[in-house]
């Protein structure tokens, strides 16, 4: 049994994209529709937010320093400290009912984020690839809700969720950059499974993925079979990431988002920021390139 604790107690409507920060010792998570950058001190439990009117959707550290991220309409800088946002590249400004969401960073130094239509209906999602030098690529589309790339160990192998399709698809994965063969890894089929939400790789190759809707963790073989279930102890998980000098322990992050007055009240904790040791240890956090 995998003990599960509340590290930081927050009413979140959406929180997401958990980053470890090695350099700091501390994960920052974002609550996308509040519009929030939270930050986790490991050490001595410090806690500290910042509001970000662009409304921030994923980070990632830069190699020299400071941070990158997503936010409504594409890529910036973001300097929390001053709450603003410097834009590297916007392709959906002219997409009103379009935003970014889920993104991360491959082992080459490159950002990997996907967008969503915000009403989480029409399929006018893309997932784009930022390279160190700046240069924008449109990877994919055609979805409603993209979320959580994940990369393998090998770096052979990019995973990536049509969250509204229930399915997470695997993709070759070239050095260079580019995706082939794409194909379906895991489809959730059962209710009680919730939605396929953010994801991460451990360091025996497997991949974990929140479950939103589905109370869980799982972990799944780069098969696509599943290993090992934690129970969560609320509805809406969106997203996992190791952390720590060890890489031992997984920090989750949950949502209030479509709970009503009573779901609250069920699950008070929803929002909050959750972590456990589940006896496997994760991947260093690579560094955008630019």
């Amino acid at each position: 049994m995998v003990e599960i604790q509340c590290v930081w107690e927050e009413p979140a409507i959406l929180g997401e994209g958990p980053l470890w920060s090695a350099r700091e010792n501390a994960v920052y998570w974002v609550d996308i529709v509040s519009k929030k950058v939270h930050r986790y001190g490991l050490a001595d439990d410090t806690r500290q937010t910042w509001m970000i009117e662009a409304g921030v959707t994923s980070l990632a550290e830069r190699r020299q320093g400071g941070l990158v991220g997503t936010v409504r309409d594409g890529f910036a800088f973001i300097d929390l400290e001053a709450g603003l946002f410097e834009p590297i590249a916007m392709p959906e400004a002219d997409m009103p009912e379009n935003r970014f969401n889920d993104g991360k960073v491959d082992d080459k130094g490159r950002y990997w984020a996907g967008s969503m239509d915000d009403g989480e209906k029409l399929r006018t999602g893309s997932l784009y690839r930022l390279d160190g030098d700046h240069k924008l690529n449109k990877m994919d589309d055609n979805y409603a809700i993209t979320n959580g790339p994940a990369f393998s160990v090998d770096g052979k192998t990019l995973y990536h969720t049509d969250t509204a399709k229930r399915t997470i698809f695997a993709f070759d994965f070239s050095q260079d950059g580019a995706i082939s063969n794409k194909r379906v890894l895991v489809e959730l089929t059962a209710a009680e499974e919730g939605y396929p939400d953010g994801m991460t790789v451990d360091s025996e190759d497997c991949l974990w993925l929140a479950h939103f809707g589905g109370s869980r963790i799982t972990r799944y073989s780069p098969q696509g079979e599943a290993m090992q279930v934690i129970a969560m102890p609320i509805p809406n998980i969106t997203s996992c990431t190791f952390a720590g000098p060890d890489l031992d322990t997984l920090y989750i992050t949950t949502a209030r988002h479509l709970l009503d007055e009573e779901g609250v009240r069920k699950y008070p904790l929803s929002g909050s920021l959750f972590c456990c040791k589940p006896g496997v240890t994760g991947l260093p956090t690579p560094l955008f390139a630019g």
